[in-house]
C-alpha cells in the first residue's frame, strides 16, 4: 500500500444522472445546503465562492447551542469533472482535502469522493469516527436532491 493511501478515505458512487444535474447538486449553494448536514439539521450558508482560490464556509447549529462550521478553500475545478479542496470541518475533522471526481457515463454519473489526510493515524481515527456512515448518509441525500433536480 502506498503512503497515500494509508491516508485516504474513499467512497465511490454512481448516479443514476447526467454528470450536469450532478455537477449542479454539488457546486450550487441552493442544492447544496440541502444535503451537507445531517438528516433534520439545518445548514446556514456563510459563503460560497466557486472559483479557484474561492472559499466555502457553512454552519451548522447544533441542539445543544453550539455551531459545527465546514470550510475550505478551493484548489482545482475542471468543470463537469473535479473539484479538489481543502477541508475542515470544525471540531471533528481538520486540515483534510476533499478530492471530487465526476465521470460521465451516459446518463449516469461515476463520482470518487477522496478524503486526504495528513497522517495514516489521523485518517484511521477519522474512519474509526463514522466516516463511511457520514458521508455515504450525505451522498444518499445527494442522490435525492439530483433526483428532485431532473423532475
Amino acid at each position: 500500500m502506498s503512503e497515500l493511501s494509508n491516508r485516504t478515505l474513499t467512497i465511490e458512487k454512481t448516479f443514476n444522472a447526467p454528470v450536469k444535474l450532478v455537477w449542479d447538486a454539488w457546486t450550487k449553494s441552493e442544492h447544496l445546503l440541502k444535503w451537507w448536514a445531517p438528516n433534520g439539521m439545518d445548514l446556514k450558508l456563510i459563503k460560497h465562492d466557486f472559483k479557484v482560490g474561492g472559499q466555502w464556509k457553512y454552519a451548522m447549529p447544533l441542539p445543544d447551542g453550539n455551531v459545527f462550521i465546514s470550510e475550505g478553500t478551493y484548489k482545482e475545478i475542471v468543470e463537469y469533472e473535479k473539484i479538489i479542496t481543502t477541508a475542515d470541518f470544525k471540531p471533528m475533522t481538520q486540515n483534510v482535502e476533499l478530492q471530487t471526481y465526476f465521470k460521465a457515463d451516459g446518463k449516469k454519473t461515476k463520482f470518487t469522493f477522496n478524503v486526504i489526510h495528513a497522517t495514516a493515524e489521523y485518517c484511521k481515527k477519522q474512519e474509526e469516527m463514522g466516516f463511511y456512515n457520514g458521508w455515504g448518509s450525505a451522498f444518499n441525500r445527494l442522490e435525492n436532491v439530483i433526483q428532485n433536480l431532473e423532475k
